[in-house]
């Protein structure tokens, strides 16, 4: 029995340690899937499985938690001191509130997908990528749109265009979004080549 626990002991700090750190930078690919191969496969799943490439799954995740994985929307202030309500569910890489990923569990049969995985969160955006390509017809590769109907939601889509915050927030992620695919030319072919698997 003690065996088991202590096996139990390091394989739950194995998996907290590879979930837990951020990458040294978030603003290169290569680097990110160089200290985090075991994304790559993740990322690279999703785009086949979903069609969403992985240089816009990236970008998501950049503006909306960059890259960490207990990420939350800070507090609202009362007389901008006392600590109040956060304003939304929104947790974990993808951001992704409670009831579009109770939706997303549902839909997909993926009941034990948590936010704090990374591979369910870019499976998240994968699925919800999709849904906004049959919804309002906008093409995944449209990095701009797609992550205003995930930051609005789908109903909220058609009144981005009263709202310069998300307009701001959509502009960096389709500027991120290039850099990341410029940066994946010069190491795909590379990462396609690995076998081995690490955090």
């Amino acid at each position: 029995m003690v065996f088991l626990k202590n096996k139990f002991i390091i394989f739950s700090f194995i998996f907290l340690s590879g979930c837990s750190s951020i990458p040294s930078t978030t603003v290169n690919s290569c680097v990110i899937f160089d200290e985090r191969y075991f994304w790559y496969k993740h990322t690279k799943k999703v785009e086949q499985k979903w069609g969403t490439p992985i240089y816009i799954q990236l970008a998501i995740i950049k503006i909306e938690s960059n890259f960490d994985w207990l990420a939350k929307p800070p507090r609202k202030k009362i007389f901008k001191i006392i600590p109040s309500k956060r304003p939304s569910s929104s947790f974990g890489y993808s951001q992704a509130v409670k009831g579009t990923w109770e939706q997303y569990k549902k839909e997909t049969g993926n009941k034990l997908a948590t936010r704090m995985r990374f591979k369910d969160s870019v499976d998240f955006i994968g699925w919800y990528t999709n849904k906004t390509e049959t919804i309002l017809k906008i093409p995944k590769k449209n990095a701009f749109k797609q992550y205003i109907a995930y930051h609005e939601g789908w109903g909220n889509f058609k009144n981005y265009k009263k709202n310069k915050k998300v307009i701001k927030l959509a502009k960096k992620v389709e500027k991120q979004s290039d850099i990341y695919k410029k940066q994946l030319l010069n190491c795909r072919k590379s990462l396609n080549k690995n076998k081995y698997i690490i955090f």
